[in-house]
């Protein structure tokens, strides 16, 4: 995959639009279909500015992997994700004061725990 298709990915993965994409990194949203299409690289800056605003690392959109987290790491994160899709999900459609309030009590049950 290039990099174009690993931006794709990270957007569809955030539920992000390419246009969204193009308005926070401040270029025609036209530049991604382009980009696609003739399988190019942006300029090293577009390429921060974009692995910024989607959080990941430039290396893991231009290769589609992260050498800063280790194997190990990786597999724990991705077996947590998969165990607490579910939940997650619906504490995303819960209205944002009311999903506030559950994340403060997690983390005050949780610092009974540290």
């Amino acid at each position: 995959m290039g990099f174009w298709d690993n931006v794709l990915e990270e957007l569809d993965y955030i539920g992000m639009t390419n246009k969204a994409l193009a308005e926070k990194a401040g270029f025609d949203p036209s530049n991604i279909g382009r980009g696609i299409r003739l399988k190019s690289s942006p300029s090293a800056d577009t390429a921060v500015k974009i692995a910024k605003i989607l959080n990941v690392s430039v290396e893991y959109l231009v290769t589609g992997a992260d050498s800063s987290l280790s194997s190990e790491t990786t597999i724990k994160n991705l077996s947590k994700l998969k165990r607490y899709e579910g939940i997650l999900n619906k504490l995303d459609a819960i209205p944002e004061k009311s999903r506030n309030s559950i994340i403060h009590l997690i983390d005050s049950v949780s610092a009974d725990f540290d």
